[in-house]
C-alpha cells in the first residue's frame, strides 16, 4: 500500500474485536506480529558496510581538503563533510537505541565515539534529551524538543517571547529553514553546556576530553591549511549543512502533529502512533532512498514503538503497523516529503501568529486527565 499525501486510514471493520483503540493491549498485539515474522533481530552486515561506505567517504572528503589546497572549491568538501558528518549522528543515534550491536555496553561504546569523537557532540546529553523525547513525545512540559526555545512550539511560549525574537516567532515558520544553519552550533554549545552544568552527566570528564580533542584537531587543521578567511567560510559551510540536514531529518517526525496535555492518560501505542508521522515516496525504492537520507526517521511511528529495531527492518515493520491501524480505526499518518515540510511551516506560522492572535493548539482528544 502507498501513501503520497498526509492521511488518517480510512480502516475496515476490526479484525480482533477484544482490542480498541486506546487499548493498552495493542502495542502488545503488534510486537506479537512483529516477532512472528522474524523482524526483531540484528542486521550487523547492513551497519557494517554503512560503517565501511561512510568511512571511505570520509577519508575521501579528507583526500579533497588536502589535495584542492588554498582553493575556495574547498567550500564543496566542507558541505559534504557536514552531510557525512550528519550520517555518522545517525550512526550514533542508532548505537544509543542498541540497534547495531548485541551488547548494549558495546552500543554505548560505539555510540560514544561516534558522537564524541566524529561527530563532536556529547553522546551522555543526547541521551539524556532523546530518552525523555521518546517517553513522552509531543506531550507539553515533559518532551524537550517542544521545549520554549528561539523556535516556539507552543502558543503559550509564543506570546512569552519579546523584541527581535517575538519578531522571529512571528514568521518563524518562513524563517525555519534560514535558522537552522545556526542548529548545528547550537547542539555543540548545548550538548558541551550539559556536560559543565548537569548535576550527574556518566563519563564527563572523558566526554569533554574527547570532544574537546576532536575540535581542537579540527579547527587547528582548518586554519594551519587554509587562510583565516578560507577557513572561517568552511567552518561556517559545514556547521550550516550539518544543522540544515540534522534540523530538517528530525522536524518532519511529530513538529505540527497532535500534542499531549501534561496530565492526559494514554497507553503507548496510541501516544507514539498518534503524535509521529511518517514520510514515505511512491515506490519502494524511494523509501529505500529516504531511509538513507533521513537515517531512518522517516519511518517514525515504528521507530518509536520499536526504538531498538535495526534501520533495515523498518520498512517490512511498518506494513503490520499499518494494516493494524487500519484494522482497529486508529489514525496513522503518513506525508511525503514536500507535504512534511509544508505541514510543519504551516504549523509553525500558526503558533508565530498565536503571539499576536488567538490560536487553538492542536491536542489529542478523549483522553482522561489525571
Amino acid at each position: 500500500m502507498s501513501f503520497t499525501r498526509s492521511t488518517l486510514l480510512t480502516p475496515p471493520a476490526p479484525s480482533t474485536p477484544d482490542v480498541r483503540p486506546g487499548d493498552p493491549k495493542s502495542f502488545f498485539h503488534v510486537k506479537r506480529l512483529v516477532q512472528e515474522a522474524g523482524l526483531t533481530g540484528r542486521r550487523r552486515g547492513h551497519y557494517l558496510g554503512m560503517g565501511i561506505a561512510l568511512t571511505a567517504l570520509l577519508g575521501g572528503a579528507i583526500a579533497g581538503f588536502v589535495l584542492l589546497g588554498h582553493s575556495w572549491y574547498q567550500l564543496l568538501i566542507a558541505g559534504a563533510l557536514g552531510v557525512l558528518l550528519t550520517q555518522f549522528a545517525f550512526l550514533a543515534h542508532e548505537a544509543a537505541h542498541r540497534q547495531i550491536l548485541t551488547s548494549g555496553k558495546n552500543n554505548d561504546r560505539l555510540g560514544r565515539f561516534l558522537a564524541n569523537g566524529v561527530v563532536g557532540i556529547s553522546y551522555q546529553w543526547w541521551m539524556h534529551k532523546h530518552s525523555k523525547h521518546h517517553a513522552t513525545p509531543n506531550t507539553i512540559g515533559k518532551d524537550p524538543d517542544i521545549e520554549w526555545d528561539t523556535i516556539s512550539f507552543q502558543p503559550e511560549d509564543a506570546k512569552r517571547q519579546r523584541g527581535v525574537l517575538r519578531w522571529i516567532t512571528e514568521r518563524q515558520g518562513y524563517l525555519f529553514f534560514p535558522l537552522l544553519t545556526l542548529e548545528g552550533l547550537n547542539l555543540h554549545y548545548q550538548s558541551i553546556r550539559h556536560l559543565f552544568t548537569a548535576q550527574r552527566a556518566k563519563r564527563r570528564k572523558r566526554e569533554l576530553s574527547t570532544i574537546a580533542i576532536r575540535v581542537g584537531i579540527y579547527v587547528a587543521l582548518l586554519f594551519i591549511f587554509l587562510p583565516v578567511g578560507m577557513a572561517f567560510a568552511f567552518l561556517g559551510v559545514q556547521l550550516a549543512v550539518f544543522g540544515i540536514y540534522m534540523g530538517g531529518s528530525f522536524a518532519p517526525n511529530h513538529k505540527g502533529m497532535p500534542m499531549v496535555p501534561q496530565n492526559a492518560k494514554i497507553d503507548f501505542f496510541s501516544r507514539q502512533v498518534l503524535t509521529s508521522r511518517n514520510v514515505m515516496a511512491r515506490s519502494r525504492w524511494g523509501n529505500s532512498v529516504l531511509s538513507t537520507v533521513f537515517g531512518g526517521l522517516n519511518y517514525q511511528v515504528e521507530h518509536h514503538l520499536f526504538p531498538a529495531m535495526p534501520r533495515a527492518n523498518l520498512a517490512a515493520v511498518s506494513q503490520i503497523v499499518r494494516k493494524y491501524c487500519a484494522e482497529h480505526q486508529i489514525p496513522y499518518t503518513v506525508a511525503s516529503v514536500r507535504e512534511s515540510y509544508a505541514q510543519v511551516i504551516n504549523y509553525l506560522n500558526k503558533v508565530g501568529l498565536s503571539a499576536r492572535d488567538p490560536f487553538e493548539c492542536p491536542m489529542i482528544s478523549g483522553f482522561r486527565g489525571a
